[in-house]
């Protein structure tokens, strides 16, 4: 019998392809960081095969990240039932493919965006940073830009950006001194920062307000094992997080450029650190413009040096770039079909992506496959791909299809993270560091209050702040100097005041502002 995994080897079974199905198609775990490609029609059995590819890699010990997008993915955590209905097609397919049915569970953490299918996943806005929060909301270039002043003074001036109110906060104030703020970075329009505003409304009307905020996701919190060596497979609840794909896929590409700034350089490991699962990866793609999508392609080829499998599932790969298209080496196409001209078109197109098989045609052969077959090219030995074969996928060891609500929150319960995400912080941060500064401004730019006829000079008394009690004498001091004014009979305003103020510090912080990655993400030291 195969084995599913062989860590000796280094290989990992998919299925049984060649005469029969009786050929082992292996995926190299040493290459498996030179990423991989899921395809095909719906119902043509993509999800399967990306459940039984994070049960093999959980297997070898990596970790798997994978967003679940129909809701079926949970039954992972649950163990396959032997009498289920359809455990003679399986069994069936096991022998044909020479392996055994060992039916198990998932070690698996549940995370959702709102908190109510998993464990809360949150990031701050200054670690999402400005180009993938300027995606999200679909902003202009000229809008983009004054995002990117508000980060950088933000940034430059220790103003933390951890939630939505912090950055609505930041951008009032930049709105307010925009004239200030021109004259160092350029010009900062109001019509822009008003409309930023708007965006922001839209995001938070969508749910986008609950992702941003502490306690931010710590990756290393998914990068676990169980203690049986198994990889922790996370899941992230995307049923509710489809109505809003931009959320989606700007998420996934955080997620994505987080692994890439904080994982450490390793060169090609044994097996990955960990696989991350695009699925419906199109949305990565669709409006965005062609410098994301260049740092994107630039991600995904030096992300593999950092131990990182990246796979892609969408239903063409057509709709994938043809740059990140390029950088996928592992492919596992299930069927496609042309019933349109420009069907047919893709479907050879698609076929010119693999290393022809003399035994077969690749274009019919991707027409023909049947539901949980599918055309395959893995990796081989110094990464040269393999020959592309008709690969009958093994039956998955777990349960296929969803999991009681009730057990999904039994398990919820048991883990570890609940501690540790289940609760909000709301520490101090840009806008009430704002709001502070805006008060002292206020009060440093305010004249003194002349006393009345009846003031009893009282220490605590407001109005008497700037003068000295004197006890001998039992009269009040001379009032203190008043502070000196732009023009007389005029005073600041609160914006005013510290704008110039922080006019004054500008330019000499520049030594001292955070490092941003490639995706605008903030860069941690290794």
């Amino acid at each position: 019998m195969t084995a599913i995994v062989d860590l000796a080897a280094g290989t990992v079974f998919l299925g049984g392809g060649g005469e029969g199905h009786a050929q082992p198609q292996n995926l190299l775990l040493k290459y498996a960081n030179r990423h991989g490609l899921i395809a095909g029609a719906t119902g043509t059995g993509k999800t399967v095969t990306l459940q039984v590819l994070a049960e093999s890699f959980s297997m070898a010990g990596v970790p798997v990240f994978m967003a679940d997008v129909k809701g079926d993915l949970a039954g992972i955590a649950r163990a396959g039932d032997p009498e289920g209905k359809l455990k003679d097609a399986f069994a069936s397919r096991a022998a044909q493919i020479g392996m055994a049915l060992d039916y198990q569970a998932f070690p698996v953490t549940f995370w959702d965006i709102w908190g109510e299918r998993g464990h809360p996943v949150r990031t701050t806005p200054a670690e999402m940073g400005p180009l993938l929060l300027s995606r999200l909301m679909g902003l202009t270039d000229a809008q983009e830009g004054v995002m990117n002043i508000a980060f950088r003074v933000a940034d430059e001036e220790g103003l933390a950006l951890l939630d939505m109110k912090d950055l609505q906060a930041m951008l009032v104030w930049v709105g307010q001194n925009a004239k200030e703020l021109s004259l160092k970075y350029g010009n900062v329009s109001t019509a822009s920062v008003g409309a930023i505003q708007r965006a922001l409304l839209v995001l938070e009307g969508e749910g986008g307000d609950r992702l941003f905020g502490e306690p931010a996701l710590e990756l290393a919190d998914m990068m676990r094992l169980d203690g049986a060596g198994k990889g922790m497979v996370n899941i992230l609840s995307a049923e509710k997080l489809m109505n809003a794909p931009r959320l989606y896929a700007t998420f996934l590409l955080w997620l994505m450029s987080e692994l890439f700034e904080q994982l450490p350089e390793v060169g090609d490991p044994d097996k990955p650190k960990m696989a991350f699962f695009f699925d419906e990866a199109h949305l990565l793609f669709d409006d965005a413009p062609p410098a994301l999508v260049a740092k994107i392609e630039q991600v995904a080829r030096l992300i593999r040096s950092k131990g990182v499998s990246l796979w892609f599932i969408s239903q063409n790969p057509a709709d994938l770039p043809e740059s990140v298209l390029g950088q996928l080496g592992n492919r596992v196409q299930h069927a496609l079909r042309a019933f349109t001209a420009k069907d047919q078109k893709a479907l050879k197109l698609a076929a010119q992506n693999y290393r022809p098989n003399p035994a077969f045609d690749t274009a019919e052969a991707i027409q023909a496959v049947g539901t949980g077959e599918a055309v395959t090219s893995l990796l081989e030995a110094k990464g040269v791909p393999g020959m592309v074969q008709r690969t009958l996928v093994r039956p998955p060891l777990s349960q296929l299809g969803p999991i009681e609500d009730a057990e999904r929150a039994a398990l919820n319960a048991a883990s570890p993270m609940a501690a540790k995400y289940g609760t909000a912080l709301d520490r101090e941060s840009a806008a009430e560091i704002l709001a502070r500064r805006a008060v002292e401004a206020a009060a440093a730019s305010a004249p003194p209050a002349k006393p009345g006829d009846d003031d009893l000079w009282s220490m605590e008394a407001p109005r008497n702040r700037g003068r000295r009690y004197d006890p001998k004498l039992q009269i009040p001091p001379e009032p203190a100097a008043k502070p000196s004014r732009t023009r007389a009979g005029s005073s600041d305003s609160i914006a005013t005041t510290f704008g110039k103020s922080l006019a004054r510090q500008l330019g000499t912080k520049t030594g001292q502002a955070l490092v941003r990655g490639v995706l605008g993400s903030l860069f941690r030291g290794k």
